[in-house]
């Protein structure tokens, strides 16, 4: 998931208007780069539950350490970013993330989970850093009439690295090594220790590139503080605007139902059809964040005809039956309404945070903060459901049903602006 660019209006010099098609193409290789690394990660709950003889709910500790970064770094990353630049802030990003990719070589030579836990969430804190900066960047490295395109593009980019993470993580963590001994560590030692040879080439280029400087001038969000009365009784505080508070306790509860119906879907596809193993269920993974991808395009379209609010109620109600064929169901029926759910929530994100920052005024960009820092759900629920999951996975997805109600309700009345 990507976090937003700051509120601040930035603009590339004229004099490096031209220089501008070499850096979009490294920017643009951090969205793979993260959604690789993403991609991975479901994969690794299962890996290590069979590798390491750990519980599901102890596997799901994986994504809070990957998503408790996230919530702890991007406030930090920000500010180092505005104190030493984008450029900086990238290069930090990218030697965290190699750092901690090469912390897995020794925790599986030690075979400690507490160890794999420590090196992904450096790991993670340098993508909080990567995100943090490669979303503004891109949005100027170019013409501002483009900006909307070239970040969709380079989004695309972040698709395609979580849809062929898992196709690795299935041939080469589920491949015939592992199946011989299911114990073997060896295939994860060999995926982190490329990616972070790759990620230290990119830092490397980063760091023999010139990046155009981006300029940031207030906006009228940021003027609006320095008038007269601005910060009176005579006006709403940021968190009496009820519909920004709804969105906070909304985007809380879908990251936390996103990140849950990714971390047990290899468990769920092996024990709901038995001819299912590790490895295709890693590509029916793959299939579904292909999906995903997917759901962001047709929704983004859809919302040339349908209110946002509407569209994001109606697909938090798909997902709600799609949840219960899997509670209750054990065919292949309730496989494809799992993967289906991947579809129906790739709009929510992006919908709840525009709708949860609508007409904050000069409250926007300390409310897009909150918003962000309400990922941390994608820490604490997976946990839950992993708990549940040890007396059978299906029944754990009652967890993420809830979540994708109240998201309904927020798309139903609490987005209102009052």
């Amino acid at each position: 998931m990507a976090l937003t660019p700051s509120s601040t209006t930035a603009s590339v010099s004229s004099k490096d208007s031209n220089n501008y098609t070499f850096p979009l193409i490294l920017v643009t290789s951090l969205f793979l780069l993260w959604g690789l690394a993403y991609g991975l990660l479901d994969v690794l709950n299962k890996h290590f539950q069979e590798a390491l003889n750990i519980t599901k709910s102890r596997s799901t500790l994986l994504q809070a350490a990957y998503f408790g970064a996230y919530f702890l770094i991007a406030l930090p990353a920000g500010l180092f970013m505005n104190k030493f630049g984008y450029k900086k802030g990238i290069l930090l990003g990218l030697l965290l993330y190699a750092f901690g990719a090469f912390l897995f070589y020794p925790s599986a030579q030690t075979a400690s989970f507490n160890f794999f836990l420590v090196a992904l969430f450096i790991l993670a804190s340098g993508l909080t850093c990567l995100e943090t900066a490669a979303n503004p960047y891109v949005t100027v490295l170019g013409k501002p009439e483009t900006s909307e395109f070239r970040l969709n593009l380079s989004q695309c980019f972040n698709g395609v690295g979580s849809f062929i993470g898992p196709i690795i993580a299935a041939h080469v963590f589920f491949g015939e090594s592992s199946a011989n001994d299911p114990t073997n560590l060896d295939s994860v030692k060999m995926v982190y220790i490329i990616i972070a040879i790759v990620v230290l080439f990119v830092a490397f280029l980063f760091w023999r590139t010139y990046l155009p400087e981006i300029k940031e001038e207030k906006t009228g969000d940021s003027l609006l503080n320095s008038l007269p009365g601005a910060a009176t009784g005579t006006q709403k505080s940021l968190f009496q605007h009820s519909h920004f508070v709804y969105g906070v306790i909304a985007q809380f509860f879908y990251v936390a139902a996103q990140v849950g119906v990714a971390a047990l879907f290899i468990n769920y596809c092996t024990e709901a059809k038995s001819e299912i193993d590790n490895a295709k269920a890693a590509y029916l993974l793959s299939i579904s964040l292909a999906l995903f991808t997917a759901g962001r395009f047709v929704g983004t379209a859809l919302m040339r005809k349908i209110a946002p609010n509407i569209l994001l109620t109606i697909f938090a109600l798909v997902n709600i039956v799609l949840c219960a064929v899997v509670v209750w169901g054990s065919d292949w029926l309730s496989v494809y309404s799992l993967m289906a759910v991947f579809f129906f929530e790739s709009i929510m994100f992006p919908t709840i945070f525009a709708l949860g920052v609508k007409d904050l005024g000069h409250h926007t960009k300390r409310g897009s903060s909150f918003q962000i820092m309400s990922i941390v759900g994608g820490a604490l629920m997976p946990f839950v459901m992993g708990l549940l999951a040890d007396k059978g996975t299906a029944h754990s997805y009652i967890v993420p049903l809830l979540c994708f109600v109240v998201v309904a309700w927020y798309g139903w009345r609490g987005y209102r602006v009052k």
